[in-house]
């Protein structure tokens, strides 16, 4: 009776396993496939424009890339779940830990080199404010920035002077100004497209009555240190599905392999089996067998 009761236990964990890494995969798989049909739509889209610059920084191809990455390795859970495929489990769950590594470790090393991050992220946004005419998505990005976290280029707003309209001192109406995302203004006021009209000329005490003057990217870092429960949640929602799936992935592998080794002991794949004494099962020595297949004599 006791041994009736643990292999109606160690059948019910393997099947709760099997179908919660199914799931899981599944759930992925359609996530992907979703952020890849985003991707392409968007980069159809972007190419009307026939926009070159920054290229495999743009939204688009960062999409397209994320849901390449997630509809293939979901696709490589799914079908290893079902197929009790230990080869390809352990590719899927090896993947996810590699991923899982590879976040943890670039936040950790960003925050340690904190000062050298912050460098490398203005002097990206550094050349985008050099083709921001020319390159729609960064354009867009950069004013939704600007307008909701109340900020002005990457380090401050004298980085505009990088681009060739608003150089300073330079020729042209836009000359020494500010995009007007840069202004400040309520939400109901019709927009000044000139309302940063030589804001770099003057001095940041006079700047900031009628323009933002800091810089996006402490902007964007003050508000995830004031808003930590929303970072953290954020962290989380990256982070915590990743780790369950290699979790999940690790405790099924362990069942299946310890399945295997018991039908290898006994002979038998279920109790029902039992009358045929003559089975033969595999050992999944390559990447296509499964415990599942057998072969009789």
């Amino acid at each position: 009776m006791a041994s009736e009761e643990v292999r109606y236990c160690a059948r019910f964990s393997y099947l709760f396993l099997k179908f919660s890494l199914v799931v899981y995969s599944t759930v992925f798989w359609l996530i992907g496939m979703f952020i890849l049909a985003i991707g392409i739509y968007a980069e159809v889209e972007r190419q009307k424009y026939k926009t070159l610059h920054g290229i495999f920084l743009a939204p688009a191809i960062i999409l397209i890339l994320l849901g390449i990455l997630m509809f293939v390795v979901s696709f490589i859970g799914v079908l290893a779940s079902l197929r009790d495929n230990l080869c390809l489990l352990k590719v899927f769950m090896y993947t996810l830990g590699v991923c899982l590594l590879l976040e943890l470790s670039g936040g950790i090393i960003s925050l340690i080199f904190r000062n050298q991050t912050m460098d490398l992220i203005n002097r990206n946004i550094g050349r985008g404010i050099k083709n921001y005419y020319d390159d729609l998505d960064f354009k867009n990005i950069l004013d939704f920035t600007q307008k909701q976290f109340r900020c002005c280029g990457g380090k401050d707003y004298m980085d505009w002077k990088q681009n060739q309209y608003h150089e300073c001192p330079g020729i042209g109406p836009q000359s020494c100004g500010v995009p007007y995302s840069c202004c400040i203004r309520n939400k109901t006021d019709v927009i000044n497209t000139m309302c940063g009209y030589n804001a770099m000329k003057l001095e940041r005490l006079n700047a900031i009555k009628f323009i933002y003057v800091r810089g996006c990217t402490d902007a964007v870092i003050i508000w995830f240190l004031d808003n930590y429960t929303i970072m953290a949640g954020v962290l989380l929602g990256i982070l915590l599905p990743q780790f369950l799936g290699v979790l999940l992935c690790l405790l099924y592998i362990t069942r299946v392999e310890d399945m295997i080794n018991e039908w290898d002991n006994s002979g038998v794949l279920l109790e029902e089996e039992q009358s045929k004494p003559e089975i033969e099962f595999s050992k999944l020595g390559c990447c296509w067998c499964y415990p599942g297949e057998v072969t009789t004599s």
